[in-house]
């Protein structure tokens, strides 16, 4: 299992290179990117921030319960960090399973498991203001 808290823009491909597994046959992948708008405003830029220490050890404890649960082989998580602007990829999540059913259902359970308990935080930038939200609500 591999994961990365970085400030540096999130190499797509080796994240999914990361959980190829000649033992499977179902590798899923989320790309979660930066959009241009939210609720009606314009975005600019987002900004996030992470308890680096912590944010990694509950990305090992949600990748061990999508393993208990789907018999995961290989998973790999990167989240940035820091000035992300539109367009740009914030979080990258790949996983293998021996059959797709699981792997799909996995990647969903890890993308919806990081948003609620991952301490990332993010702030969104609009052309007339700015706010802090959950960064995965």
């Amino acid at each position: 299992m591999n994961f990365k808290i970085t400030d540096q823009t999130i190499n797509e491909q080796e994240v999914i290179e990361l959980a190829r597994s000649e033992n499977c046959g179902g590798l899923s992948v989320f790309v979660g990117t930066v959009r241009n708008q939210t609720k009606g405003k314009k975005v600019v830029r987002l900004e996030f921030e992470a308890y680096e220490t912590m944010a990694l050890k509950k990305m090992q404890e949600i990748a061990e319960q999508a393993k208990e649960r789907w018999n995961t082989d290989k998973i790999a998580i990167y989240h940035r960090v820091g000035v992300l602007d539109i367009g740009e990829t914030a979080v990258v999540i790949s996983v293998s399973t021996p059959h797709r059913k699981e792997s799909f259902e996995a990647c969903e359970f890890l993308i919806d498991t990081l948003k609620q308990v991952v301490p990332i935080w993010k702030k969104e930038v609009y052309e007339d203001g700015e706010i802090w939200v959950a960064a995965h609500p």
